[in-house]
């Protein structure tokens, strides 16, 4: 598929190495560190890149808190026509951006183009606009004290994003963050980097005011911890596993600082008596593949109730046989491999785990059928809660099902773990359905759908699935404001 891949990105991705993004211009590590992007699709190099650790992240961190003063200062509706101004260039380069993420993760170019891009592009236009109605004063009527609130930005924000969804995360973390008037450093992950150092390249060009935004990639010990310790970062956000999130939450704690961590899912699809049981299995097919798995909130519990169990097994295993994986850039595939060699023998590892604490087989997957790159095929198996694939996050293309009777039942099995992010119910007893919804402990619950999406429609977890706030709402941008109570007795 080298063929295909369009000039300007190939030019992007020559660079040797892919440098920094440090007070507005790309500098390398000073020490020379790099490391080697692969691409999953068939395992070779695919970029160079510099990798960071303290010394550039003090860098970044200065560049930014010297920024601060003239970004907060400027009125949020210039700092709005900054933001579209990016987002217009963003739009220019889609076709560009869906290549490069393309590439990067895995996923299916098909997908990048019509969901991960438009969506980014769409967060920040979101962001900036709200930016410029969102109330910064608010009045309190309290017996003889004319007092009021002061909504004001932070200062320096810090943010450490994982590898699934590297152009999306980006922009939900930094939107809200920017059209606040807050400046920010941001450490990709060192697997996917790519799409964000090609967002800096479009933020120099539209002009981003230098520090406003940096980019420092490296590793998670490297760049991300002394990122989080950096005592001029006065508010942080990690997307990411539960385990290190945990560490992040408790250096930020230590220097009692606020920490939004957006973290791990085990998500349940229940199909209750009623449900559209075609529907219910296409649609949790689709969900199950979506970036090959590699989503946090996706379903990976499908608990079905007895008298649907055959029915629906049978037309889930269908739609998964029928989906076809390849190449990511090759416009016929649905899914395209896993992110890295690693991930991939992980979610094998947890297939024949889970055969071992006593699955049984509905769908066998294992390694896919190309000759290189990193592809499994989706699996399914039966078992029940104290299964490990029941218990534990995959993050692959890889379901338990598992049989309820009653809805206390099923219940009881979506809330039997410490996860709460996202989960969903199914059945055309819509009032059935929100009484269920509403008994599940999580962020999130969806009704005959499962992974939906809008601005202005929050999104969080709770428990091991994270805290601080979600995402896409109006209460995500108010997160990046500090409250000063302004006073004065009467």
């Amino acid at each position: 598929m080298i063929d295909q891949i369009i000039p300007s990105v190939r030019e992007f991705l020559a660079q040797t190495p892919i440098p920094h993004f440090i007070g507005g211009v790309f500098v390398p590590s000073l020490n020379k560190a790099t490391d080697i992007v692969i691409n999953p699709s068939d395992g070779t190099p695919l970029a160079t890149v510099s990798s960071g650790g303290e010394f550039e992240i003090q860098a970044a961190v200065e560049a930014a808190h010297k920024a601060f003063p003239a970004w907060a200062a400027t009125p949020s509706n210039e700092r709005a026509i900054i933001l579209h101004r990016l987002a217009d260039r963003m739009a220019k380069d889609a076709a560009v951006l869906a290549q490069i993420e393309s590439l990067d993760v895995g996923k299916s170019i098909n997908a990048a183009e019509a969901f991960d891009i438009p969506f980014g592009i769409e967060g920040l236009r979101y962001f900036a606009d709200f930016s410029v109605h969102a109330k910064y004063t608010l009045p309190m009527a309290i017996k003889n004290i004319e007092a009021y609130v002061h909504r004001a930005p932070f200062g320096v924000c810090g943010f450490i994003f994982p590898w699934n969804f590297p152009f999306d995360l980006l922009m939900w973390g930094i939107a809200p963050a920017l059209a606040s008037g807050n400046t920010v450093v941001v450490k990709p992950s060192e697997v996917t980097p790519l799409s964000t150092l090609y967002v800096a390249k479009l933020a120099a060009e539209v002009g981003l005011p230098p520090g406003v935004f940096n980019v420092v990639t490296g590793s998670g010990p490297g760049a991300g911890l002394p990122l989080s310790q950096h005592l001029l970062v006065r508010r942080m956000s990690f997307t990411g596993s539960t385990e290190v999130g945990a560490r992040i939450g408790e250096v930020c704690g230590r220097r009692i600082i606020p920490c939004k961590l957006e973290l791990g899912g085990k998500g349940a699809a229940v199909l209750l008596t009623g449900a559209d049981v075609a529907d219910a299995a296409s649609k949790l097919a689709d969900a199950l593949t979506l970036n090959t798995g590699q989503v946090c909130c996706t379903a990976t519990r499908w608990l079905v109730q007895d008298q649907l169990f055959d029915e629906f097994v049978s037309a889930a295993t269908k739609a998964l046989q029928a989906v076809k994986i390849g190449p990511a850039l090759d416009r016929s595939v649905k899914m395209g491999p896993l992110v890295s060699e690693k991930q991939r023998d992980r979610v094998l590892g947890y297939f024949e785990k889970g055969i071992a604490d006593g699955g049984r087989v509905l769908l066998k997957g294992g390694r896919g059928d190309q000759p290189h790159g990193f592809f499994v095929k989706p699996w399914l198996i039966e078992s029940v809660a104290d299964n490990i694939c029941f218990r534990e996050e995959i993050f692959g293309p890889a379901a338990c099902v598992t049989r309820f009777g009653t809805d206390d039942e099923a219940v009881g099995l979506v809330n039997n773990l410490d996860y709460g992010l996202a989960n969903s119910v199914w059945t055309r007893d819509l009032a059935r359905a929100r009484t269920v919804a509403e008994r599940m402990v999580a962020g999130n619950a969806w009704i005959n759908a499962h992974n939906v999406f809008a601005y202005g429609l929050p999104y969080g977890g709770v428990n091991r699935s994270g805290l601080g706030g979600g995402v896409n709402s109006p209460a995500t941008f108010y997160d990046y404001l500090r409250d000063q109570t302004i006073a004065r007795p009467l």
